[in-house]
């Protein structure tokens, strides 16, 4: 529990949940693709291995850097947007502030209090002070976890590798084992977005599937 209290101060519950995913189609690709080649051509279970950690690792990377680059593309957007509220008249600061805000939970009062609370923000604006948009610590404590989250996704599709000599049962054990972090992780993300667990759990593992059988022909 303090694993993941500390993985959650930089990372939100869902976005671990979706690099999970993620990580758990991208090594998929690798073990689907071999099974349906093991007609043809034996399993060289040291060298599937290796290219699905090789192919984790790199993406683990590409992940984490892009993980950076979103957040300091959100707070340059947010400034962006408190320079213009700061030099702008009310009437266009307030549709400015409408346009940010029309999904979130202020959709949920009434317009009268709706207008005040968009006003409000609009006079704070005029007296907040420009920060400088930067790579922060957190920043880059949450790439870490990035990181390691899809990495770790190709530990369960190693195991079998390394406990089975019969590199055939190895694949399928594989296999079988990411289909069910599928469906596991699904599980856990429709828990804590308050959709039905089990219906989620099943929908990821099949569409995960699917996104990895398409991958495979198209060179994923």
């Amino acid at each position: 529990m303090n694993i993941l209290r500390r993985m959650h101060r930089h990372l939100d519950p869902g976005d671990s949940l979706s690099e999970l995913i993620f990580g758990l189609i991208m090594v998929l690709t690798f073990t689907l693709g071999a099974r349906l080649l093991e007609d043809e051509e034996a399993v060289d279970g040291d060298t599937l291995m290796i290219a699905a950690i090789g192919c984790n690792l790199a993406w683990g990377i590409i992940d984490a850097f892009l993980f950076v680059l979103g957040r300091v593309y959100e707070r340059r957007r947010v400034a962006t947007l408190a320079a213009y509220l700061h030099r702008a008249e009310e009437m266009p600061a307030l549709a400015a502030i409408g346009r940010e805000l029309e999904n979130d939970l202020s959709a949920m009062v009434d317009d009268a209090e709706r207008d005040r609370f968009h006003l409000a923000l609009a006079k704070a604006a005029r007296h907040h002070r420009r920060l400088a948009v930067r790579v922060l610590p957190a920043d880059i404590h949450g790439a870490i976890v990035v990181f390691f989250l899809v990495l770790a996704t190709a530990v369960p599709a190693a195991l079998p590798f390394i406990l089975i000599a019969d590199g055939h049962v190895a694949l399928r054990v594989s296999n079988a084992l990411l289909v069910a972090l599928l469906f596991v992780i699904g599980f856990l993300w429709g828990r804590h977005v308050g959709a039905k667990p089990w219906l989620a759990g099943f929908l990821v593992m099949l569409v995960g599937a699917a996104l990895a059988l398409i991958a495979i022909p198209l060179g994923g």
